[in-house]
């Protein structure tokens, strides 16, 4: 009720002097009344209030500073940069001025515009945590992170307990480790029929400015025998938002297809959505075509995708289907995961079928993960656990099932 009364009464004085030309009511309350109009989806009336004031009061800085950054917000960067810029001339010591003045040039696409400011205000400033957080960011989009990686480190030698700051060094440790390492050992138990089947994943990822180049082997032990695969996983960057799956596997064991190979493509759309099309080939006695698609939000620190795979074959296609949740904690290298799917994809179950590929892939099968991935402090180190469950058609026995249970662990370790 309050805050209505001081609304209208700011209404009723913005009317009583609509024919003025210089602000005569009280310019606290004012200010108080154009925050919450900003804040409340009226940013432009908002601003044409905070105008209105500094006819009266133009060294308002306060005012002056959060009108700047409304522009800011509405994307209007050179209105916004004016404004701070007669702020800080008048008044060179202000820190939240100097913060948000930089990352509006930041916004703005322009940092080296964003890194001669921090440079400046360091000098008003000296040696301030948030300034140099800043002048960190710069560099790194400017594409010089080992600068931007000495500032942060030169920052935490004065202000060790900067949180912001020790958090933005592991993150750019981690964008300048290159090279990757990895293993994953897993195991599937089977209710009836089958003896337990081992799986083992030894892989090496480097990271280009082209994109990332993954070599992996595949080791396999079932039906007492122990197979190989070596492939590789390409992801090549294409434009903004646009990347590429690129994927060739050969091996000579009847555990895996003879060869592998596929291709797919992913754009990244408005409001966190992303979506990818794409195939994969897999040669048994004969070679299987499968078409995958898959369309995923980003909102916030949760992640949902759901990827289908449509194998043609007779009497009709097969389909499989698998909605994904993930629930980030401080960074993409730590999260909890659930999948829960339905359908038999080859794709996902890489065996030799033995020329029984049409039976095979009609399956029904469904299956139910849960998945936890955390790495060290300094992430250099990432480990993941998966348990899950699946509900799986004989194949030589259709209309009887067996049960599924699957557990893996994976460790990888990043260095430059």
């Amino acid at each position: 009720m309050k805050t209505l009364l001081i609304i209208l009464s700011f209404l009723i004085s913005t009317i009583s002097f609509a024919q003025e030309t210089i602000f005569k009511g009280n310019p606290d309350t004012a200010f108080e009344v154009a925050r919450k109009m900003a804040f409340n989806k009226q940013r432009e009336q908002a601003q044409d209030s905070l105008l209105f004031i500094l006819t009266k009061y133009p060294n308002y800085h306060d005012i002056r500073s959060f009108l700047a950054t409304t522009y800011s917000w509405d994307g209007h960067y050179q209105k916004a940069k004016k404004e701070f810029d007669y702020v800080l001339k008048k008044s060179p010591k202000r820190l939240d001025t100097w913060q948000a003045a930089i990352k509006n040039e930041l916004w703005s696409s322009a940092p080296t515009s964003a890194l001669q400011m921090t440079n400046e205000a360091l000098k008003h400033l000296p040696n301030n945590p948030d300034i140099l957080y800043l002048k960190a960011s710069a560099q790194d989009n400017l594409n010089r992170p080992e600068e931007a990686l000495k500032t942060l480190e030169n920052s935490l030698a004065l202000n060790p307990n900067h949180e912001k700051t020790k958090a933005y060094k592991i993150s750019l440790k981690n964008k300048l480790s290159l090279n990757t390492i990895g293993f994953k050992a897993a195991v599937d138990l089977y209710s009836e029929v089958f003896d337990p089947m081992q799986y083992y994943l030894l892989k090496y990822i480097r990271a280009t400015k082209y994109g990332s180049i993954h070599g992996k082997i595949n080791i396999n032990h079932r039906f007492q025998s122990t197979g190989a695969q070596f492939e590789i996983d390409m992801y090549p960057r294409i434009a903004n938002g646009l990347y590429a799956y690129l994927n060739f596997g050969v091996s000579n064991s009847f555990l895996f297809p003879d060869i592998r190979y596929g291709a797919e493509l992913h754009q990244s759309l408005p409001k966190g959505f992303e979506a990818s099309l794409g195939f994969r080939g897999l040669k048994f006695s004969t070679t299987t075509i499968i078409y995958t698609g898959s369309i995923g939000w980003y909102n916030k620190n949760n992640y949902w995708s759901f990827r289908s795979y449509v194998t043609p074959g007779e009497p009709s296609a097969s389909m499989s289907g698998t909605l994904s949740f993930r629930k980030y904690g401080r960074d993409a290298n730590n999260f909890f995961s659930i999948d829960v799917g339905a359908g038999f994809s080859p794709e996902e179950n890489r065996f030799n079928f033995g020329g029984n590929e049409n039976t095979i892939i009609n399956l029904q099968s469904q299956k139910f993960n849960l998945g936890y991935y955390f790495s060290s402090k300094n992430n250099n180190n990432l480990w993941g656990a998966q348990a899950g469950v699946s509900h799986q058609e004989i194949s030589f026995n259709p209309g009887s099932y067996f049960w599924i249970y699957s557990f893996s662990l994976s460790w990888d370790f990043l260095f430059k």
